[in-house]
């Protein structure tokens, strides 16, 4: 099975695993785990795989519209180096500091291979499914897409320091406590917005009219991209810049950029069926584990 598939069977069996994270009486948790070989490219800091590897779990808390109460680290690495130990403390320390959150411990082993597992933990009495977009809605982004697919081409141009830097985002837990009382569906933009497009239409059973023009480009693509298709992928098809993408009735929008602390972009329109670009199928890729 590929990763898609393996999620839906979860999620056939355990429902409360078929979103970002689970629900239980409030509590909201999630897991991830991050590799070296796919997730952390050669330059990568340990700070930096300590912030990005816990806000990826943060940000799965707020894809939920719930705000962000802890987070747990196991960091498994061939040997246990006290300064790189160090400097991925710091790191997820300071990511939860950004979210109002508390790193409080987690576990340690050795292993072939850098490998962090992470889970996040976050509190809500209305969490946000992927499963309520209606026609009629508009559908939305935070922020700017392809910020990670930049950090990408600056560390493989031996650029570490612009790479950490970019790498290094903030999960937008904040943003998702201000849009869930305004939004119908919501979900992280981990896999890419062309694929999260993909998939909150089939959790919600509906389409998606995008115009590629709307779509909020980081500024840091145009140091990298070759054209303007290249401009495109690396907005849409890379995947984990940990936006938020959701859908709203087009009377909340004004009221919901008004609430969100940060840019808040309409992109298109939610429609009965198909997932389109400027009337164009729009392909299902993105960011795909293992």
């Amino acid at each position: 099975m590929d990763e898609r598939s393996a999620l839906r069977r979860l999620a056939a069996s355990l429902p409360a695993a078929g979103d970002d994270a689970a629900v239980v009486d409030g509590l909201v948790v999630t897991t991830d785990m991050l590799h070296e070989s796919t997730d952390f490219p050669a330059g990568t800091t340990r700070y930096t795989a300590g912030w990005r590897a816990i806000g990826a779990s943060l940000s799965d808390v707020a894809a939920m519209g719930a705000s962000a109460t802890a987070a747990v680290a196991a960091y498994a690495a061939p040997t246990l180096d006290e300064a790189e130990l160090d400097a991925f403390l710091d790191g997820a320390v300071d990511v939860c500091e950004a979210v109002d959150a508390e790193y409080v411990g987690g576990d340690l082993d050795t292993t072939s291979e850098f490998t962090v597992a992470t889970t996040a933990l976050g509190e809500t009495d209305a969490p946000v499914p992927r499963s309520g977009a209606e026609p009629g809605d508009v559908v939305c982004v935070t922020g700017a897409l392809g910020r990670t697919a930049a950090a990408l081409r600056a560390f493989a141009a031996d650029n570490a320091e612009r790479g950490n830097d970019l790498f290094q985002f903030t999960p937008r837990v904040a943003a998702g406590v201000a849009l869930a009382p305004h939004v119908t569906a919501m979900m992280d933009s981990s896999d890419g917005l062309a694929r999260s497009l993909h998939q909150l239409a089939e959790a919600s059973e509906v389409g998606f009219e995008v115009s590629s023009e709307a779509v909020p480009v980081h500024d840091a693509v145009e140091a990298y991209a070759a054209d303007a298709a290249d401009r495109w992928e690396m907005a849409t098809t890379v995947g984990e810049d940990f936006e938020l993408v959701c859908t709203l009735p087009a009377e909340a929008v004004d009221a919901a950029k008004v609430a969100s602390p940060v840019p808040f972009t309409v992109v298109g329109d939610v429609t009965e069926g198909g997932v389109l670009v400027d009337g164009e199928p729009l392909a299902d890729e993105g960011y795909t584990h293992g």
